[in-house]
């Protein structure tokens, strides 16, 4: 790993650091996705096992994913930035929102989740894969 990922909320006042490379990096236009980020997908890098530093207390909702998981979405109740993703079933498992991140261009998405109810107007990368629902594991 060349550096730490850093990123936050827009008023700072939620901040995260990880000392670690994404294990995964997609796109996921699944309609809570496309609910939640208000456009036709959100970005997330996937990190497992890696030392997380969070300052600041984010405000969360848990939901059902279309897989059957709970994901517990945190967001600053400051500015009401979503910032991260955790799994109360998977501990080990924090995903931030590529936008959150200080650096966003260090984000490179490698694939697509859901992209079978993608909405016609929405545009992601050519030439990563594109799953109809979530990848085979």
């Amino acid at each position: 790993m060349s550096y730490a990922y850093t990123g936050g909320c827009a008023c700072r006042a939620i901040r995260y650091e990880i000392a670690a490379e994404p294990i995964e990096s997609n796109d996921c236009q699944c309609r809570q996705c496309q609910q939640q980020s208000g456009t036709g997908h959100s970005s997330y890098l996937s990190f497992v096992g890696a030392p997380v530093t969070v300052e600041g207390k984010a405000s969360t909702w848990d939901v059902v994913g279309e897989g059957g998981t709970v994901k517990r979405c945190a967001f600053c109740p400051t500015c009401g930035s979503p910032v991260y993703l955790t799994f109360p079933d998977i501990p080990d498992l924090f995903i931030v929102r590529a936008g959150s991140l200080d650096e966003p261009g260090r984000y490179k998405p490698e694939m697509v989740f859901w992209h079978s109810v993608a909405q016609p107007w929405d545009h992601v990368p050519p030439g990563i894969p594109r799953h109809e629902k979530l990848p085979p594991r």
